[in-house]
């Protein structure tokens, strides 16, 4: 049986598991959200409540309830859960045809009013849970089970595209503009411009983003938290506890103790780093 032809299971059915995917490209989280402040994604945020509508303010607006939002990414939000967990799915910006996506991912800006699309995912996740073999070997398959066809792809100059695999591939390194200019045959300036027009964001808040996405990978590891933020390529602890809070809008030790229970699957080079070469495929 394809992946995505398991056995449709009832939503009367469903256990509060908390669970996460991901790889370089998407990330699946069902699992607790805690009381996080202001946060700064840098990716498409999709937020589903599993039974009890959340909250959501997104750039200091009104508070609107949803049981289905999308935030841009790099814009500030704020969600409060309706019940102790949310499930929510990350698309990355640099991935996508941002003008082709589906309306409601391109034009979300908080509630999203979409009762069938709401129903698909909650019932994708389930399938994704009965599935024997919780894994998708490329995004494509992870696009197509979740939003029912594979995003449209965004096409990066050759250079940029260069630079954008060495980061994502080794999220953790202290890669610099100068060396990435170098590498490219630009100027800096010339560059940093070039990664904007194609990427859609600035190099540093790229790179920042990035940095910050791998420490979903440790989030299972019972390692001290200093040592962790070394791995993951931060100079001290400080600036690891303020980078993931401006970030996650939740402090590494918030987000640590509310995935001591995750079930955490990956796929790729960074999730072989951050899980393990045998959870890394699992």
């Amino acid at each position: 049986m394809h992946q995505d032809e398991q056995i449709r299971i009832e939503p009367s059915t469903r256990r509060p598991e908390r669970v996460m995917w991901l790889n370089a490209d998407r990330v699946l989280y069902v699992g607790l959200l805690g009381e996080p402040t202001v946060r700064t994604l840098g990716a498409f945020s999709i937020y589903v409540s599993l039974t009890q509508p959340h909250r959501i303010s997104v750039e200091g607006g009104a508070w609107e309830a949803a049981e289905l939002s999308v935030v841009p990414p790099g814009v500030p939000h704020r969600i409060v859960a309706g019940e102790r967990m949310i499930f929510s799915i990350l698309v990355e910006a640099e991935t996508v045809d941002v003008p082709a996506l589906p309306e409601w991912i391109r034009d979300g800006g908080g509630a999203v009013d979409d009762a069938d699309t709401l129903a698909a995912l909650r019932d994708a996740l389930d399938r994704f849970k009965a599935a024997p073999r919780r894994q998708f070997d490329r995004t494509e398959d992870f696009d197509r089970h979740f939003f029912g066809l594979a995003l449209p792809t965004r096409r990066i100059e050759r250079r940029i595209r260069a630079v954008l695999d060495r980061i994502k591939h080794d999220p953790n390194s202290h890669t610099s503009a100068e060396d990435c200019a170098v590498a490219c045959h630009l100027s800096v300036s010339r560059f940093l411009h070039l990664f904007r027009a194609e990427v859609g964001a600035p190099f540093r808040s790229f790179r920042t983003w990035q940095r910050a996405r791998s420490v979903l990978y440790f989030v299972t590891q019972s390692a001290n938290l200093a040592n962790i933020a070394l791995d993951v390529g931060y100079p001290d602890s400080t600036h690891f506890s303020h980078s993931v809070r401006q970030v996650y809008g939740l402090t590494p030790k918030s987000m640590f103790a509310g995935c001591r229970k995750l079930a955490l699957y990956g796929y790729g080079t960074a999730a072989a780093q951050g899980l393990g070469a045998g959870r890394a495929t699992a």
